[in-house]
């Protein structure tokens, strides 16, 4: 069996959910790749809101003051594994020994420490909070790829970070020049 080129791995990159999704949990998601190679891939959903998990409730569990600098922030549903996890997803700016660099303009921190630098006012210009994350096994998303199940672009500020999250999986499309309206949930494969 071939293996994908490294040229074909899209870490940094954004996966948008087709219609027609079967899985319930991506339906009109949008999922920035942190990371993809042969092993598998893992990735965070960028559009999700948990509305019961607001960012004052999450503060006062891993007693961490609320500022004006964090009373805004929300907390996401990034995926449905390992949902007691957190990631915080930010700017380059920032980094810290706990931090994974994704691409030259993002990266990945999974400790309390970003959290602090936040509520703080020393934290990364940019930041989205999530609670979980998105895996796939090896060749499991180069599979739903191949089954026209994710479209693929380029991330963007306004995409990673926006606060309209029910408009960003319509602005992803968009941004690849497809109008949502004639966008069918019966795709194959030329």
């Amino acid at each position: 069996m071939a293996t994908i080129a490294t040229a074909a791995y899209l870490t940094g990159q954004c996966l948008i959910a087709m219609p027609g999704m079967p899985d319930p949990r991506f339906e009109h998601t949008v999922v920035y790749l942190c990371a993809h190679s042969e092993e598998g891939a893992m990735g965070l959903i960028l559009n999700r809101e948990l509305a019961d998990m607001p960012i004052t409730r999450l503060m006062e569990q891993l007693n961490i003051s609320i500022t004006p600098n964090i009373e805004n922030m929300r907390v996401h549903f990034g995926g449905p594994v390992d949902s007691a996890r957190g990631f915080v997803l930010h700017s380059a700016d920032f980094m810290s020994e706990a931090s994974m660099l994704v691409d030259s303009r993002h990266a990945l921190t999974s400790t309390m420490d970003i959290l602090r630098a936040v509520a703080e006012g020393r934290g990364p210009r940019h930041s989205l909070m999530v609670l979980g994350y998105a895996g796939w096994g090896a060749g499991q998303l180069d599979a739903e790829i191949k089954d026209n199940a994710w479209l693929i672009a380029p991330p963007d500020d306004a995409l990673l970070f926006g606060p309209d999250n029910a408009k960003k999986w319509r602005n992803a499309l968009e941004k690849l020049g497809i109008d949502v309206a004639k966008l069918s949930s019966l795709s194959g494969n030329a």
